[in-house]
């Protein structure tokens, strides 16, 4: 019984840990959403558009999410020059909660609030599970949408994709 119990769970974590990548459609992503910052400001994400958008959608409970702030904020210092714009949407965080997250973690990029946009999260399919990471092409249209966890590297590979869009991505 205990071995069939972890076999289900090396599966679960197996599934997990490749995430699961899905190609959009062709269309365009929907930024027109106006979502506030942590600190009470509103945020037009229609603002970004002409510029290469990584668009998370996090929590501050989520483990995967935690592992994966430090290296969006350095792909998101390393790319400033090219225009990208990493934005991290926590989906059930009141900004209470979000500043000292983004204080430890040292978050140098918007971090919007999510919670009570349902329409929001339906949009950029969070309601369920976390992380959701959208790669939108300065053009508006959607590069990829990836749930899951994402390694460093893998991010970086799909920054790069926004910014060269002769690269192919898989």
């Amino acid at each position: 019984r205990w071995l069939a119990a972890l076999g289900v769970s090396v599966a679960i974590v197996a599934v997990v840990s490749l995430g699961l990548r899905d190609r959009v459609p062709a269309g365009a992503a929907n930024l027109n959403y106006t979502l506030q910052d942590m600190n009470g400001g509103a945020v037009s994400l229609a603002a970004f558009r002409g510029r290469p958008i990584e668009l998370i959608c996090w929590a501050t409970w989520c483990g995967p999410c935690k592992s994966e702030t430090p290296a969006l904020a350095a792909l998101a210092e390393q790319y400033k020059a090219d225009n990208l714009t990493v934005l991290g949407v926590s989906v059930d965080d009141p900004p209470e909660a979000l500043r000292p997250f983004a204080a430890e973690f040292k978050m140098n990029y918007p971090v919007l609030v999510g919670l009570g946009h349902t329409e929001f999260q339906e949009t950029y399919d969070a309601l369920f599970a976390v992380p959701v990471t959208w790669f939108i092409r300065p053009d508006g249209s959607v590069l990829l949408k990836h749930k899951g966890p994402a390694t460093r590297d893998w991010l970086e590979e799909q920054n790069k994709a926004l910014i060269a869009p002769s690269q192919v991505t898989q």
